[in-house]
């Protein structure tokens, strides 16, 4: 009787180790999380530079990512977020396209890629940013910042709180252009980077402007030449934005779609503009050959019974879908909806009152809510009355 005792208490004790060494694996697998890191590693190939990150636009995920939050100069590629607060003030009906920027003493003064504004100089907001998309202008995005700010200072601060906002978690700015010479801390990262970069190319403007390779400002008087090379030489590519110096080394953010996808592609520190472009081009085209954009424009399921209502079915809605499969693997995204069969009055419109999976091979990419498409109102002791005579009357 002792050594059978003795037989379970060692047992129970085996088994309990067991569990304690196998929850935390368990616990992550649960969860879903996958550091990025690790996904990269297992895609073969590094890049010649210090960072880099694929990303998706339409849905953020992340294809590809090498030392992706690493603090880094990341010379004019700054400009994106000094663009993207341009562009929201331009929404908000703060700027206008037409309205007129006057070139200060400090614009002025910016030196480095430059369409040589001189002091008092006025040129359209249009014009002034076409010049800092194509050709990286310092001194047009200083006079911008100015312009919406009123001064450099508190345009480099509303940066800063943007970038809070956006979860740009490894970001600095000390300026609105990205030159570092006297500055010590303006470091952004790979990631931080293709936030900003997703942000700003949700203004459609912006990607007319960077898709040009050659244009012109004062009246046909001035060229202009895109820094981004990849918009003439790489197919599909819309812009994004390019920047230099000699702590950044080469940093491209680098926007590009085909058959309705579209990437974002951040290279950070390459040791040449060749090699930028070329480390660049292999990470889109990477994604391309790798990846497809899974599209469900929305539906809805018709005529769901409802019950103890003023009317006796409604449609029940959802929204678009969008999610990254495998190359070739959208036709087998199968949808699942989880509705009841039977809905009970009263109903808001836009109520919560099913969802929609989206499973493949087995296992769910993504759920979104299906609502009610109308209101529906509790049907009252009057209406039932009536709808009794009027059944009455009719038989």
């Amino acid at each position: 009787m002792y050594f059978k005792r003795m037989k379970r208490l060692i047992l129970i004790c085996l088994c309990l180790c067991i569990c304690v060494v196998a929850l935390p694996t368990f616990i992550f697998a649960e969860s879903g999380i996958m550091p990025i890191s690790a996904e990269s590693d297992t895609q073969g190939f590094t890049l010649n530079c210090k960072s880099a990150v694929l990303m998706e636009a339409s849905t953020g995920k992340v294809l590809f990512a090498q030392n992706q939050s690493e603090a880094l100069p990341p010379a004019s590629v700054t400009k994106i977020m000094t663009l993207l607060l341009v562009m929201e003030a331009i929404e908000d009906g703060r700027l206008k396209w037409d309205d007129t920027v006057v070139t200060s003493e400090r614009a002025a003064s910016m030196g480095g890629s430059q369409i040589y504004l001189e002091v008092g100089e006025s040129m359209s907001v249009e014009d002034m940013v076409k010049s800092v998309v194509i050709a990286s202008a310092n001194d047009a995005a200083c006079a911008l910042a100015e312009k919406v700010a009123g001064s450099e200072e508190e345009f480099v601060r509303r940066m800063n709180k943007r970038a809070d906002e956006l979860g740009m978690v490894n970001t600095k700015f000390e300026n609105t252009n990205g030159l570092d010479d006297t500055a010590s801390e303006h470091l952004t990262s790979a990631m931080d980077i293709a936030i900003m970069s997703r942000e700003l190319i949700k203004h459609e403007k912006i990607l007319e402007y960077s898709s040009i390779w050659m244009d012109t400002v004062r009246n046909g008087a001035f060229g202009l030449t895109n820094t981004n090379r990849l918009v003439r030489f790489y197919n599909g590519c819309t812009g994004l934005k390019t920047g230099s110096t000699s702590k950044a080394g080469f940093c491209i953010s680098a926007t590009a779609e085909r058959d309705g996808m579209s990437l974002i592609c951040v290279i950070m520190g390459a040791e040449t503009r060749d090699i930028r472009n070329a480390e660049a081009t292999k990470l889109l085209d990477y994604g391309y050959a790798n990846y497809d954009l899974y599209v469900n424009e929305g539906g809805a399921v018709k005529d769901v019974k409802v019950t103890g209502g003023c009317v006796n079915s409604i449609d029940v809605v959802y929204p678009k879908f969008t999610a990254v499969v495998p190359a070739g693997r959208s036709s087998a995204v199968e949808l699942k909806t989880e509705i009841p069969t039977t809905l009970t009055a009263p109903l808001k419109n836009g109520e919560i009152v099913g969802k929609v999976s989206f499973v493949l091979d087995g296992k769910t990419i993504g759920e979104i809510n299906a609502v009610a498409g109308r209101e529906v109102e509790q049907i009252g002791y009057l209406e039932i009355l009536w709808r009794m005579i009027a059944k009455f009357v009719l038989l």
